[in-house]
């Protein structure tokens, strides 16, 4: 089923919201390399590595069914931090934000009747709900160190070990 109309539009808008969500995770590892924090900025690196992916999936899904991917305007990401703990919170608004995206691109798919839409979807929820989990319990642990140096060290070399 060739994939058109409004479902090919918001496809190309989660592409696009993707490759941001990928500016910002990079964007929050030069704020923890400033803070020199290597272990946690490579962490940060890989989850825009990872973001890079989801475009490419979502890129691909839309070129198997003939539609063309459009990459839409974006503008630089509004991200300073001054702590471990504003760079998690600011990386679970932003996971909390394409998770709704997401689920915004199922309900139109089951709208449009667009049924092979549905297993990439179902992958992406998946995904959504374990990143917020991911993001929100190294939060937890970044509340509970509260600026401790040793804390943050150690969390530092776990997150690196990524």
């Amino acid at each position: 089923m060739e994939l058109t109309g409004k479902l090919a539009d918001a496809f190309n808008d989660q592409i696009t919201l993707e490759l941001q969500a990928a500016t910002v995770y990079r964007q929050l590892a030069i704020e923890m390399d400033v803070l020199s924090l290597p272990g946690v900025a490579g962490w940060f690196r890989a989850q825009a590595a990872e973001e890079l992916e989801h475009a490419e999936k979502f890129a691909t899904h839309m070129t198997d069914r003939s539609a063309h991917p459009r990459i839409g305007e974006m503008t630089a990401p509004a991200v300073s931090v001054e702590s471990v703990q504003d760079a998690f919170e600011a990386s679970l608004a932003h996971e909390k934000k394409v998770s709704e995206a997401i689920r915004d691109l199922y309900r139109l798919a089951h709208n449009e009747g667009d049924i092979d839409s549905v297993p990439l979807l179902n992958w992406f929820i998946e995904e959504q709900v374990e990143e917020e989990a991911t993001v929100g319990g190294i939060l937890d642990r970044v509340k509970m160190i509260n600026n401790d140096g040793n804390g943050l060290l150690r969390l530092d070399a776990e997150l690196g070990a990524r």
